[in-house]
């Protein structure tokens, strides 16, 4: 299979501050590949590159095989020449111009008379159920009607490869889940390549079929939605994706203390490691009151009561076990009826398997699937 772009050595700076750092970057025909970081990790100056936009230092883009930058042979395509559609987080619609002719403009632009003629804007409405708007005007649509019009737009001229700059941030979480869906549908039915920025692990694991989670300009860590939600491969990329609790640990003899006092034994040895970090997601931790049985072969810890937050189905709660904090998810059946009168500072325990658990040390996972055996 060809790839619908590749990017080798790709560097970009803003005086000293290096925003993309000498980023290899390439994915196939078809695939839909997901930028996922914090504010500031340079996914949208790599897709901005990309589109053209910005000018990198050095390193070279090709698209569909042809090279569209190389700073050493001094190539650069043009954004317009380039093949690409490109929806905005702001929309980024042309108040002047009705839906019609927003959607047509790429293919104006492109010389594309025979796709006007045959139908291409109306075709490209009618995709995402916006052909009833093509005569109106931007400032007389809802914020999900902008974004599918934008789409559209993108589509329109059926490019290359489609690149998408947080296009669901700017609307509510309705609209937001259900252009979502429509864009997965869409790529679904259409087979474009696409790129896809954005900092919501819930919109990057919904879309992607490969996740590249960036940071300080450099990729962490590549693979599947469900490799990287397995095995989560550094401790940057297990925060960001979720697993909200950390646990140091600390050498201590054949065992591992935390910062709490409490000794766990590691099940695999680490000759050269004196300190480690665990992981675990939120839900992967239990809550018990104070005196409950724990099953058995758990890690347990005494812990006191900081917080709880109603959230429907589920209660969000946050525990401190000695100088640690942890944030739990439980279901209100089985919590709810004594939470909701609870009080903070009350003695609770939590527990967890220690198969949940991933351990990291010196930034690189260490046997994932198997990390902890039961404190003491």
């Amino acid at each position: 299979m060809s790839s619908a772009f590749k990017i080798s050595g790709l560097h970009k700076a803003y005086g000293s501050n290096v925003i993309v750092d000498d980023l290899d970057l390439e994915i196939e025909q078809g695939e839909f590949l997901v930028l996922l970081g914090p504010s500031g990790c340079g996914k949208t100056t790599t897709l901005r590159c990309l589109a053209g936009l910005e000018t990198p230092e050095r390193g070279t883009i090709e698209l569909a095989g042809r090279p569209v930058f190389d700073a050493a042979a001094r190539t650069n395509v043009p954004a317009h020449q380039r093949n690409l559609g490109m929806v905005f987080q702001s929309y980024a619609l042309w108040p002047n111009m009705t839906v019609r002719k927003n959607i047509a403009y790429p293919l104006k632009v492109r010389k594309m008379k025979d796709a006007l003629a045959a139908g291409r804007v109306e075709e490209a409405a009618a995709m995402v159920d916006t052909g009833h708007l093509l005569d109106r005007y931007p400032s007389q649509l809802s914020g999900g009607q902008q974004q599918r019009v934008a789409v559209a737009r993108g589509l329109a001229a059926r490019p290359e490869l489609v690149l998408f700059d947080e296009p669901l941030s700017n609307l509510d979480a309705r609209l937001r889940d259900s252009v979502r869906t429509e864009i997965h549908r869409l790529h679904e039915s259409l087979g474009f390549g696409a790129v896809f920025v954005t900092h919501d692990q819930s919109e990057a694991f919904a879309l992607g079929d490969k996740l590249a989670i960036m940071n300080k300009g450099r990729i962490e860590q590549m693979g599947t939605p469900q490799e990287v939600f397995d095995n989560p491969g550094t401790d940057f990329v297990a925060e960001f994706i979720g697993m909200a609790n950390r646990i140091e640990l600390e050498r201590a003899g054949s065992r591992w203390r935390t910062r709490g006092g409490n000794e766990i034994e590691l099940l695999r040895e680490l000759p050269d490691a004196q300190h480690v970090v665990a992981r675990l997601w939120p839900d992967d931790v239990a809550l018990h009151r104070a005196g409950d049985r724990v099953p058995d072969h758990a890690v347990a810890l005494d812990a006191v009561l900081l917080a709880s937050e109603f959230g429907g189905r589920h209660y969000d709660v946050t525990v401190a076990a000695g100088p640690e904090q942890f944030r739990l998810r439980v279901a209100s059946a089985q919590h709810g009826a004594w939470l909701r009168s609870a009080h903070e500072g009350e003695p609770v325990v939590i527990s967890f398997r220690p198969e949940a658990m991933q351990v990291y040390a010196d930034s690189a996972p260490v046997a994932p699937a198997q990390a902890l055996a039961a404190t003491a």
